[in-house]
């Protein structure tokens, strides 16, 4: 493999501003077009990107344009603080040359990064649709290797149907208004998925930049308490896009499991966007889960709207 720093002929790359915001959020719903079948990025979705504190614009974001044409876009940052780096790829098809540059740049900020940290070797981890524009033959021989698969799981809602559930005994919940609950539905968060799969460990003013809190309506954000254990699980929600709810986390504590509690707040979730006239709602799920979370949705008639794979490549640093 070749690794050129400088772009292919007709191409130019400069790094993304908050101005460029618009521009990127167009670019993917070109790609979630020919992906999914649908524009799906929201412009606040790319913002909170380009302003999240642990995101270096100027070396960690790159554009790319034909012309005066914006064709590619690319971030990194990095969670870990450790080896492991996460990148955002996407371009039109058609141009694979500069498809190959943005992962030249990508990986060589990758190993920098993962250098500073420490480390010996970076491991970058990419999010692709598994039809992507993206040409995946070019991309194994990189050294690439799909190593997860997501499912995006949706599911229709109707006001009549889909009312409130009556909570299972001894099980109540309430929103996280106080910033008390908030500071303890990062708490469950953080101890219900930490044996997941590409878990990260972030602290309450991490997760508060992750999850772009100054948007964030904590009324859609629920604890539920269970008598004899405490606070148990926890249902995090958003209304902001526009093609349906979402359902960002399910996590119940391993001791309160077995209850029906991981139902009930699936259920929750259906009646409360369902009488605010929501007439679809989704979530990702890792097939792989342990947990058994994907049988969970397919038995509340959840299914498959689209898929995607985790790629890694290991990189010296």
């Amino acid at each position: 493999m070749t690794t050129s720093l400088t772009p292919p002929p007709g191409l130019t790359v400069r790094a993304a501003t908050l101005g460029d915001a618009a521009a990127v959020c167009a670019l993917l719903n070109e790609v979630d077009l020919l992906e999914i079948g649908r524009a799906d990025t929201e412009l606040a979705e790319v913002q909170a990107d380009l302003k999240h504190p642990e995101v270096d614009l100027e070396r960690d974001s790159w554009l790319l344009f034909e012309g005066e044409r914006l064709i590619g876009y690319a971030l990194l940052w990095d969670e870990s603080g450790g080896e492991r780096i996460d990148v955002d790829h996407y371009v039109l098809p058609g141009r694979p040359e500069g498809a190959l540059h943005l992962f030249d740049l990508m990986e060589d900020r990758a190993a920098q990064r993962a250098a500073a940290n420490g480390a010996t070797r970076a491991v970058l981890h990419l999010h692709l649709n598994i039809t992507p524009t993206m040409d995946l033959p070019a991309l194994r021989d990189r050294g690439w290797r799909p190593i997860r698969r997501y499912n995006v799981m949706a599911r229709h809602l109707d006001a009549a149907a889909d009312q409130l559930p009556k909570a299972p005994d001894g099980v109540t919940l309430r929103d996280c208004s106080e910033e008390e609950d908030r500071r303890r539905a990062h708490r469950l968060l953080q101890e219900c998925f930490a044996e997941h799969f590409d878990f990260q460990p972030r602290t309450y003013t991490q997760w508060l930049d992750d999850i772009d809190a100054e948007r964030v309506d904590w009324s859609l954000i629920w604890i539920a308490h269970v008598d004899g254990i405490g606070d148990a699980a926890v249902l995090r929600t958003h209304n902001d896009r526009a093609s349906m709810a979402w359902i960002g986390n399910i996590g119940v504590l391993a001791e309160a499991r077995g209850r029906g509690i991981g139902s009930h707040l699936l259920r929750h979730a259906f009646g409360h966007y369902a009488a605010l006239g929501r007439d679809r709602i989704g979530l990702g799920v890792d097939t792989d889960n342990s947990s058994g979370a994907l049988a969970l949705y397919e038995r509340h008639g959840m299914a498959l709207d689209f898929a995607v794979d985790t790629w890694e490549l290991t990189r010296p640093v």
